[in-house]
């Protein structure tokens, strides 16, 4: 009898406790003005990562349980959130943001601008259709790209007697393959600025053997023939930082700062920001420290300083953010930069996290402010790290500056995979640093080199006397980051146009050449760096001699590097792309996938593939206008 009594007990408790059933929600979203239904409005289920758009007549569906808040984001109009009470249908009215928008008409056999009919209005009306002909009115805002990249002037190739020296920071950052990743996958090319050869290269993780002897940092060379011109010849110099098992990795004091601007509105934008700082979360230990800052149109903090173990009062602080407002920037820099000072862990890893657009237009904005800025918080031992998201109105040139001037990296987040990537995979190597302000130098041997160029790299060249000045910024590199640079070499006694003559003097008289000391060496290659507590470099230097490799015997690394390499020249449609060709490239890329356990080099494979297709289809495009 106790038995089943007991059962009883245990059958009554289990239904108490049972999950909550989620409700099927349904409504119309209008237009608070002027009562017109709006079409591709954003609802999702704040915390559950469940999203859907409006339909042509305004309505959307979605499942969702009660207490939860549904929010609505669509662009031009302000957001709002609804709890999920009893009611089943749920109707919404969003306010207006004044904007300058283009009308459009949809008619029977497609859209026409609303301005070739009856005028033009700020919206875009769209008529919905029903059988018995045009029903309903919604409205949605004309997209403008305003995206913005720093313009790039390709390096040209030097001849060694007048510029021996080549000089350098070292970028980890792997932001344009990512964002070329997304253009490719949207169908079509990127601008020729937003491809950053070295960004490319250094998306991958390369084989190389860590560092010895309590150094950070290992340096290898590596000299095969040039797969563009089988007379020039490639040299790859390779860095690889020493690894570091979590549980040794120094206790953390982060601050994720925010943005939850109206131009973060989006399914890739805020909802991958927040998914992507989870996945962080899911990462720290219980000594590490985390602090939420927003900002929108004024600065704010979230979530004070909390200890690692509190996963969810973390998450929860991270789903409760939504989009509105404009984007003051400066404000929430100089925020999170105080409240990282105030909660600072000597010997940590103190490091703001920024999760940005980049559109920034509110307080301090320009590049020059943001980098006087930063200038100024960077010597307190704070770090920034940045984490693109968005399209259309991307601000890529304002990001890459914050991330170089400010000791960190910067990844640009296009989908769900690339944050794991760079929140859980490479984990160590986005948030740790082993060494900071690494640069290198090559010096060429004029008498086995008439000419070299160094493959990207644009915005990080230091002037010669930069190289000794520890003053002066270099690179960071993170726990077991690979960095490859590749410089093309024309060898002496090749019969070439670069790097270019001039015309004699009239003033002055032709400069007598010095003297070339015999040697086998091709270059010496140094690079410098600081421990991540000290102020003063240390240097270590290799000399590259010898006869360079077949491509065929070079190793899979090199192979597969030199193809990301050649696909970046032909997406920049570069002067010194040779006899680049891209389906080269690919059968180089396939075999030298190698082990590729998270199909990143698969991937680019099928990217190079895509890049084909849409450059033979853009020439025809241009033959036939």
């Amino acid at each position: 009898m106790k038995a089943i009594f007991f059962a009883t007990v245990l059958m009554l408790s289990l239904v108490g406790y049972r999950s909550a059933t989620p409700l099927n929600i349904s409504g119309t979203v209008y237009d608070q003005s002027s009562g017109n239904a709006l079409i591709g409005v954003q609802v999702s289920v704040e915390g559950a990562g469940t999203a859907v758009a409006t339909d042509a007549n305004g309505h959307y569906a979605i499942s969702a349980e009660k207490g939860k808040y549904l929010a609505f984001h669509f662009i031009g109009y302000e957001s709002k959130r609804v709890k999920v009470g009893k009611d089943s249908v749920i109707d919404v009215k969003l306010n207006p943001i004044t904007e300058n928008l283009e009308e459009v008409v949809i008619v029977g056999h497609g859209v026409q601008a609303k301005s070739e009919l009856v005028g033009s209005v700020a919206g875009i009306r769209i008529r919905g259709m029903s059988r018995t002909g045009y029903t309903s009115q919604v409205y949605m805002p004309q997209p403008v790209n305003t995206e913005s990249y720093k313009g790039v002037t390709e390096n040209r190739f030097f001849n060694p007697l007048d510029e021996p020296l080549s000089t350098f920071a070292i970028d980890v950052d792997a932001a344009s393959y990512s964002n070329f990743r997304r253009f490719i996958n949207n169908g079509q090319l990127p601008p020729i600025d937003a491809v950053r050869i070295e960004e490319l290269i250094n998306y991958f993780q390369y084989d190389l053997k860590g560092p010895s002897g309590g150094e950070p940092v290992a340096i290898h060379t590596e000299l095969a023939v040039a797969p563009w011109n089988p007379e020039h010849r490639l040299l790859r110099i390779g860095l690889k930082a020493k690894s570091v098992p979590t549980d040794k990795l120094p206790a953390s004091n982060l601050v994720f700062l925010i943005d939850v601007s109206g131009s973060m509105m989006g399914v890739n934008r805020l909802p991958l920001a927040q998914a992507s700082m989870k996945m962080l979360v899911d990462q720290l230990r219980a000594n590490d420290h985390v602090a939420i800052v927003t900002y929108a149109g004024s600065a704010g903090v979230v979530l004070e300083s909390t200890p690692g173990s509190q996963k969810t009062k973390i998450k929860d602080a991270i789903d409760a953010l939504h989009a509105g407002g404009s984007t003051a920037g400066g404000a929430g820099l100089q925020l999170a930069y105080r409240i990282a000072r105030q909660h600072f862990i000597k010997g940590g890893n103190n490091r703001i996290v920024l999760a940005s657009d980049g559109d920034f237009n509110v307080g301090s904005a320009s590049d020059s402010d943001m980098e006087q800025l930063i200038a100024k918080e960077r010597q307190s031992g704070v770090s920034l790290s940045v984490l693109g998201f968005g399209m259309g109105n991307f601000k890529d040139s304002k990001m890459e500056l914050l991330a170089n001037k400010g000791h960190g990296n910067y990844a640009y987040i296009d989908n769900i995979t690339e944050a794991r990537k760079a929140m859980v995979t490479e984990f160590g190597g986005t948030l740790f640093t082993v060494a900071k302000d690494v640069k290198v130098q090559v010096e060429f041997n004029p008498g086995k080199v008439q000419a070299y160029r160094l493959l990207g790299y644009e915005n990080r060249l230091l002037e010669k006397e930069d190289f000794n000045n520890d003053g002066k910024l270099g690179g960071d590199m993170g726990v077991g980051h690979t960095v490859t640079a590749l410089y093309e070499i024309v060898p002496m006694g090749v019969k070439s146009t670069y790097p270019g003559d001039v015309d004699p003097l009239k003033y002055q008289p032709v400069k007598e050449r010095p003297e070339v000391r015999i040697s086998d060496e091709i270059a010496t290659v140094k690079f410098r760096y600081k421990d991540t507590e000290g102020d003063k470099s240390r240097l270590q230097q290799v000399t590259v001699s010898g006869k360079p490799q077949e491509l065929s015997e070079a190793s899979a690394d090199f192979r597969f590097a030199s193809a990301v390499a050649e696909l970046g020249m032909l997406l920049r449609n570069s002067d010194y792309k040779q006899q680049a060709d891209y389906d080269r490239l690919i059968a180089r890329a396939k075999g030298a996938k190698g082990i590729d356990d998270e199909g990143y080099r698969a991937e680019f494979i099928r990217l190079a593939e895509s890049v084909k297709l849409l450059a033979k289809s853009n020439e025809l495009a241009a033959e036939s206008d």
